[in-house]
């Protein structure tokens, strides 16, 4: 009933920019922290930013003042602007919401942790 849609990966030269989005689709109520996870080969995944409900965020120290996290309330989607961009910085990049309160069949739940599909993210050097 809830799902979380990636977009914006793609292949970018060092120093270029990208934009990844991620909405949450479903019969929505209420949506919790919204954060950006990323992934590389062989490695754990990491935290990358995050930012509340009333716009509060922080950052992993790897990608602050390179990288800006913001979110559309009204639309239930959470953005990650990827400025300066490193090879370093190529991962799967997968957005997660820590709790959504959502409706079906006339109730209300609360579901944790949910995560996008990932979205590869490659900067060529």
């Amino acid at each position: 009933q809830v799902q979380l849609v990636e977009s914006g990966g793609g292949l970018v030269q060092t120093g270029g920019s990208l934009r990844l989005s991620c909405q949450v689709s479903g019969s929505i109520l209420n949506v919790g922290i919204m954060g950006w996870y990323r992934q590389a080969p062989e490695k754990a995944r990491e935290f990358v930013a995050r930012i509340t409900s009333s716009g509060d965020s922080n950052y992993a120290d790897s990608v602050k003042g390179r990288f800006t996290i913001s979110r559309d309330n009204a639309n239930d989607t959470v953005y990650l602007q990827m400025n300066s961009l490193r090879p370093a910085d190529t991962a799967v990049y997968y957005c997660n919401v820590d709790k959504i309160k959502y409706s079906v069949g006339g109730y209300d739940f609360w579901g944790a942790d949910y995560w996008g599909q990932g979205t590869q993210v490659t900067v060529s050097s």
